[in-house]
């Protein structure tokens, strides 16, 4: 590891603990040259993901623009924000997992959804209203039917 300070690349490590829930090594570090001390942090090299997007077009994988759209969509739901954190964690984990080098924006919307479900009403209907782009009250009376006939579901397994 090169030394910010001098370009050195003779350093050793003085500590070492995981970072980002496990999902990385976080090490401190002295150089041997010129004795700075600086933290490096190491991860795993992901494959980057394309989104196939309604239009045709494709663009990577954005977490912080998924996660922005949950927080819209869980706006004044009081699930708090590392719950929404965790649900682009395991969903970018999955996707990683299962080696997928594309998929469609509608794929990643589905599974939102299949998550905020089992959240918040609420939060489902907001999101689902702009994923699936509803025109209309029907498309809303749709969406919550499709969430009582889920519900349904689960009570009659209990």
């Amino acid at each position: 590891m090169q030394c910010p300070s001098c370009q050195n690349t003779d350093s050793r490590v003085l500590e070492s603990r995981a970072a980002d829930g496990g999902r990385s090594v976080r090490r401190r570090r002295e150089c041997l040259n010129c004795d700075f001390r600086f933290t490096t942090y190491e991860r795993v090299e992901t494959i980057p993901i394309s989104v196939l997007k309604s239009n045709g077009s494709r663009e990577t994988f954005n977490r912080s623009k998924l996660l922005h759209g949950l927080t819209l969509a869980c706006q004044k739901t009081n699930i708090p924000t590392a719950k929404l954190t965790s649900i682009v964690d395991e969903l970018e984990l999955g996707l990683q997992q299962n080696n997928l080098r594309e998929i469609s924006s509608s794929e990643i919307g589905e599974m939102v959804l299949d998550q905020l479900g089992n959240l918040s009403e609420v939060a489902y209907i907001r999101f689902a209203s702009v994923h699936r782009e509803f025109q209309g009250i029907s498309d809303f009376v749709k969406a919550l039917k499709t969430i009582n006939s889920n519900k349904n579901q689960l009570a009659s397994v209990r």
